[in-house]
C-alpha cells in the first residue's frame, strides 16, 4: 500500500485509517486496485473505511461477524467472471456500502472461489440485488431517453435529458455511441453529463431539465404514432407505472398522452367488446371481456417469463437493441406465428410486426380470414439486429449463434402456451423452431411435426415480399402467401384451435 499522500491507481489510501478515498462514485478501477493490495497484506473487510472524493459521509465496512484476519504478504489470487461482472454493476449503485460489501465478497472468494454460487448466502443475494437494480436502470436509460433536435452553427445536435437512479451514465455511455453513432448528442443528467461528436466522448458537469431544450416538431409524428398503437386491451396500469415511473414522463413527449389514453381505455374495451357482440354473438363478447382481464396461473407465468425477458443477455444483441421484443396475443390462440426479428419501429414499440412487414402481414391474415387478434405472432430473435448508415438502421439477419441462443425464449414461449399449430415465417424462424435449416420453397406445402408433437407449417416472411422488385412476381408472391395462410387457417380449424 501506498503512503497517505500517494495515489494508487484512482485511489488514495491512507494506511493510518485504512481509508480508502477513490476518485468517483463508480471508480472500478480504484477499488479493484486498492482491493487487490488489500487482499495482499491480509486487511480484513472490517477494518477497511470506503469514501468516494468529495462526499461528506464515509462508506463503511459490512457489518456482521467478522471475518478471519489472513496474514500479510498473502498470495494474489485470480476471482470468477461472474463476480467481476457482479462488481462492475455493483460499483454503479448507489447504495453507500457497495464497496465495503463488494470487497467482504472478494474477502470469502480468497478461502472459497465458489462463494459466489451460494444463492442461499445473504452477502451473495444483496449483491446480486443491486446488481440488478443497476441493469434494470440502465434498461430505463435506453428506453427513455429521448433526443430533441438542436441547430449548432451549421450542425445539428440532438440533446436528451435524463434522471438515473443508479450512477450508470459512463457505463451506459458505450451503448448509445454504437446505437447513434453517426449522431452528435449530449445526455444531460444531474450528475454528468456525456457529449459524442461523431468521433470522440467527452465528459462534462452535471446539468438541469432547464438546460435540455423543450421540444422539436419531431415530437408531434412521435405521439401521433404512439396514440395510434395503444392498445386498451393490453393496459395493466400498475405494470405500466412499474417499467415507466412517473419520474421519466416529463422527459418524454408521448407521455403527455398517457393520462387520457387510461381514462378513455375501458370506454375503448367495451366498444371493442360490443362490436364483438354485433359480429359474432354476446357468447363470444363475454369470451372476449375474459381474455382482457389477466388473472390465471397461465397468465401469471407469461407475464413471469417476459419480466425475465426483458433482462436477456444471451447473446450481445441486447447490447444494440432499445429494448426486447417479447411476443403477444391471447395465450389460447387459434395459431402461433413465429417470425424471424423485430425491425426497427418494432424495436422503438417494443411490439412484433407493426412496422411495414407486420402491414404488409395484418393485409395478408384479412384476406386470408384470420382473425390477427386470435392468434399469438412473436419472432425467433428478440433484439434488433441491425447496421447503422447515416440516421438509419439497417436490418442485419441474425447469425446461427444469435438464433440458437434466443430460441430458448420461444421454446418456453411455446411450452406455456402449447400451440395445436405454429406457422413459421421464413427461415430463421423454421431454423429455430426445428433446430436445422429449412428450404422454404420445399417445405410450405406440407406441414412438419416438432418435438412436441404439434403441427409446424412453414412459409415465407412478409419482409420476403416487400423485397420483390417485379411488380407482377410481387404480386403472385404475396398472392401465394394468402393461399399458404388459407390452408393454415383451414388446418387450425380442424384441429378446433
Amino acid at each position: 500500500m501506498s503512503d497517505a499522500n500517494g495515489r494508487h491507481g484512482g485511489a488514495a489510501v491512507l494506511p493510518d485509517s485504512l481509508k480508502i478515498v477513490l476518485d468517483q462514485p463508480d471508480d472500478l478501477d480504484g477499488w479493484r486496485d486498492a482491493a487487490r493490495d488489500l487482499i495482499g497484506a491480509g486487511v480484513s473487510p472490517t477494518s477497511v473505511v470506503w469514501q468516494v472524493a468529495g462526499d461528506d459521509g464515509e462508506l463503511f465496512g459490512a457489518h456482521g461477524t467478522p471475518p478471519p484476519a489472513g496474514a500479510p504478504g498473502s498470495p494474489l489470487f485470480s476471482v470468477p467472471k461472474p463476480f467481476i461482472d457482479v462488481a462492475k454493476a455493483v460499483v454503479c449503485h448507489r447504495e453507500p456500502q457497495r464497496f465495503a460489501l463488494l470487497y467482504a465478497m472478494l474477502w470469502k472468494l480468497k478461502g472459497d472461489r465458489h462463494a459466489l454460487e451460494d444463492r442461499a448466502d445473504s452477502l451473495v443475494d444483496r449483491l446480486e440485488r443491486l446488481a440488478k437494480e443497476v441493469r434494470r436502470d440502465a434498461h430505463k436509460m435506453h428506453a427513455f431517453v429521448r433526443f430533441r433536435e438542436v441547430p449548432e452553427g451549421e450542425l445539428t445536435r440532438f440533446v436528451a435529458f435524463f434522471e438515473p437512479e443508479h450512477h450508470i451514465v459512463r457505463r451506459e455511455a458505450g451503448f448509445f455511441v454504437r446505437r447513434f453513432a453517426n449522431m452528435r448528442w449530449s445526455i444531460l443528467t444531474p450528475e454528468l453529463s456525456i457529449h459524442w461528436d461523431g468521433e470522440t466522448l467527452t465528459e462534462g458537469p452535471g446539468a438541469t431539465r432547464a438546460d435540455a431544450p423543450d421540444g422539436d416538431p419531431l415530437e408531434e409524428t412521435w405521439r401521433t404514432y404512439y396514440a395510434s398503437i395503444f392498445n386498451p386491451a393490453r393496459l395493466k396500469i400498475g405494470a405500466m407505472l412499474k417499467e415507466m415511473p412517473k419520474k421519466y414522463w416529463r422527459n418524454m413527449p408521448e407521455t403527455a398522452l398517457v393520462a387520457p389514453l387510461i381514462a378513455g381505455a375501458r370506454a375503448r374495451e367495451l366498444e371493442m367488446i360490443e362490436r364483438s357482440a354485433a359480429s359474432q354473438g354476446r357468447e363470444a363478447a363475454v369470451a372476449a371481456e375474459r381474455q382482457l382481464e389477466p388473472g390465471g396461473n397461465l397468465r401469471a407465468s407469461w407475464e413471469g417469463l417476459l419480466a425475465e425477458a426483458r433482462q436477456c443477455t444471451r447473446c450481445d444483441l441486447y447490447k444494440c437493441g432499445t429494448q426486447t421484443v417479447f411476443g403477444e396475443g391471447p395465450l389460447n390462440p387459434r395459431i402461433f406465428f413465429v417470425g424471424e426479428q423485430p425491425g426497427d419501429q418494432e424495436d422503438l414499440a417494443g411490439r412484433p410486426f407493426i412496422g411495414p412487414a407486420g402491414q404488409l402481414f395484418d393485409a395478408a391474415l384479412e384476406k386470408a380470414g384470420i382473425d390477427r387478434t386470435q392468434t399469438y405472432v412473436t419472432n425467433a430473435v428478440k433484439h434488433f439486429k441491425f447496421v447503422a448508415r447515416g440516421k438509419k438502421r439497417i436490418h442485419s439477419k441474425p447469425d446461427a449463434g444469435e438464433i440458437e441462443a434466443c430460441r430458448w425464449w420461444q421454446e418456453q414461449e411455446r411450452a406455456l402456451i402449447r400451440p395445436p399449430l405454429t406457422v413459421a415465417l421464413g427461415a430463421t424462424a423454421a431454423r429455430s423452431l426445428t433446430g436445422k435449416t429449412v428450404t422454404i420453397s420445399r417445405a410450405r406445402e406440407a406441414p412438419l411435426t416438432l418435438a412436441d408433437g404439434s403441427e409446424c407449417w412453414i412459409t415465407v416472411h412478409p419482409s420476403f415480399l416487400l423485397r420483390i422488385p417485379e411488380e407482377d412476381r410481387r404480386a403472385e408472391e404475396r398472392a401465394r402467401f394468402v393461399e399458404d395462410l388459407r390452408r393454415i387457417r383451414a388446418r387450425s380449424e380442424e384441429l378446433g384451435g
